[in-house]
């Protein structure tokens, strides 16, 4: 089976939009052409790869996509820079029902 990209794209807004699928060059030639405007990425275009992860199964890629989209600003563009650091940091829970606080 073909491995899965997942992907992030920083659009004209700043805002960020987040996909997987098995061809990164034919999927940002699709967002680019996308003529709904209602689609996401129509009033946000131009917008820049800023992320591409392959996943040697479908399942790790599409878990990884839907936690990504979960997933603050900040914890966002640690993934994107690769601040392995920064992003541990950024998931801890440090509301008062953590378990740290117990």
């Amino acid at each position: 089976m073909d491995t899965l990209c997942v992907y992030i794209l920083k659009c004209s807004d700043d805002s960020y939009y987040t996909g997987v699928t098995n061809d990164i060059q034919r999927r940002l030639f699709e967002h680019n052409a996308v003529e709904d405007r209602k689609s996401y990425l129509f009033s946000r275009r131009p917008f820049q790869l800023v992320f591409c992860e392959y996943f040697p199964t479908p399942a790790q890629a599409i878990d990884f996509e839907k936690k990504i989209k979960g997933w603050t600003r900040k914890k966002k563009e640690a993934l994107i820079k690769r601040d392995w650091e920064k992003l541990k940091e950024l998931a801890k829970c440090n509301n008062l029902t953590s378990h740290i606080y117990k």
